[in-house]
């Protein structure tokens, strides 16, 4: 069980992240981090432990990001050491995902990732997700295809969604696509609030309590596949 948050708006991401990461604090305690894109690439802050050493990080190192996404972890995969907390970066740093849950194919995932020439910094299962998304962008890419989609990142999500087994919720951020925040879950709880030009999402209505009462819970991926 962990904790993900996600906000794009006009306020500055990282308090509304820690806000309600305060919030879902009682959902993992191992290590907790927040990224965001700021001037044209994907900034991260991580700590190990409970929420306020990475409070005490983001005193003196938070950006006036606008758009984020933060993580509490309870350890599954992965020993509860910073380069096993969330968010977790593709091999090239520009796409950034937090998790909530399992991917019981993950071993496989990362093994054909592996045979392409990625490498991972982290055990956890959490990472292969944002490098599939790479690839998957790239592919649009090499094959024309960007201009077929309103949104080519969520058009990629959802293809490595659906090669993804086990029960999750995922939020992605992307460093080309700095206005957008998708998300999509299966099997796990993940709800999105609606304010003023803004949106939330979070794994539990409480985080976004005290921005907007309007929340609605997201649908299964496979009932949109």
């Amino acid at each position: 069980m962990c904790g993900i948050v996600g906000y794009i708006g006009p306020q500055e991401a990282t308090g509304i992240l820690l806000e309600g990461l305060r919030k879902l604090e009682y959902r993992g305690y191992d290590s907790a981090g927040v990224a965001t894109v700021w001037e044209g690439k994907l900034n991260r802050i991580r700590a190990k432990g409970k929420l306020f050493n990475l409070e005490a990080k983001l005193e003196t190192q938070k950006t006036p990001a606008h758009i984020g996404i933060g993580h509490t972890r309870w350890a599954t995969h992965g020993k509860p050491e910073e380069h096993n907390a969330h968010p977790h970066f593709d091999m090239t740093d520009r796409v950034a995902v937090v998790q909530n849950g399992i991917v019981e194919n993950y071993r496989e995932l990362r093994e054909e990732l592996r045979s392409l020439g990625c490498t991972f910094a982290s055990e956890t299962d959490t990472e292969v997700i944002p490098n599939l998304i790479e690839r998957a962008l790239a592919d649009l890419r090499s094959t024309g295809e960007l201009d077929k989609f309103d949104s080519p990142l969520s058009e990629a999500t959802r293809r490595v969604v659906n090669r993804l087994e086990g029960g999750f919720a995922v939020v992605v951020l992307c460093v080309d696509y700095p206005d957008e925040l998708v998300a999509a879950r299966q099997q796990a709880p993940l709800v999105i609030g609606f304010g003023q030009g803004e949106f939330f999402c979070a794994s539990d209505t409480p985080a976004l309590l005290s921005h907007t009462r309007a929340v609605l819970t997201l649908e299964n991926a496979s009932s949109r596949r």
